[in-house]
């Protein structure tokens, strides 16, 4: 059959590669609701990847409700309307507006995050929040090591508040903005950390929210979370290696 796919060249994220160069076949027409996608073995040698891999692309899209799989037929192209999944793409990050429109999104998902933290935290996972916060604060200073573990640190810190919140869509949601902002911006959170002033600021917007967590105070944990995040987006879109296109 005609090959209408590349070989991936890029290593990392390779299923979520895949899913999205058959999105693109898709909007392009290459494919078009009703056909059936190649099998397994001719999308892996195609792509020139694991069955496994593509079987995962193939299980994001099956979830997205862009893929219709029948049993000991094949996987199928849904038609638009039964697309229901909420993803973000690439295009995301194209614009500095669009950058503080996700950045805001997020903001007010981990504020009301934190709120309901105050009421379902456990002791342990304020524990867990607590040692977050001593990583952060024992690696203040140093270089891009030192500024690469007060970026893991304060993410265990922010997805520990989200667990605590007991409402799993929270944080089913939440990883899923964190992961796309990572993908795209950690070297430029990695350059922020770096910068000693913006570490001490940092810290001290995480010590209220923890302090508030801790107390049981949902309105201050509510405005403390909101009010770090509403300043790490303004310190991520003010950097000068985030440009308009």
């Amino acid at each position: 059959m005609t090959e209408i796919f590349e070989r991936v060249s890029r290593p990392r994220r390779l299923p979520d590669e895949i899913a999205s160069s058959i999105l693109e076949a898709i909007s392009s027409g290459d494919l078009q609701a009703g056909d059936r996608l190649p099998t397994e073995m001719d999308l892996s040698d195609q792509f020139g990847v694991a069955r496994t891999v593509v079987r995962e692309a193939i299980s994001l899209l099956k979830f997205d409700g862009v893929i219709n799989a029948r049993q000991g037929v094949g996987a199928f192209v849904s038609d638009a309307s039964s697309r229901r999944s909420f993803r973000i793409g690439p295009d995301c990050f194209a614009k500095r507006q669009q950058l503080l429109k996700l950045l805001a999104l997020r903001t007010s998902v981990q504020a009301d995050a934190a709120a309901a933290a105050t009421v379902w935290r456990s002791d342990e996972q304020l524990e867990v929040m607590a040692s977050a916060l001593k990583r952060f604060s024992g690696s203040m200073g140093g270089g891009i090591e030192a500024a690469e573990v007060r970026v893991d640190a304060e993410a265990a810190f922010y997805r520990t508040i989200a667990e605590a919140s007991d409402n799993e869509y929270f944080v089913e949601f939440i990883q899923m903005i964190d992961t796309k902002l990572m993908e795209n911006l950690r070297s430029v959170v990695v350059k922020n950390a770096m910068v000693s002033e913006i570490g001490v600021q940092v810290q001290i917007e995480h010590q209220e929210v923890f302090v508030a967590v801790r107390d049981r105070d949902a309105e201050r944990a509510r405005t403390a979370t909101r009010r770090h995040y509403e300043r790490a987006a303004r310190r991520l879109a003010d950097r000068s290696d985030i440009s308009d296109v």
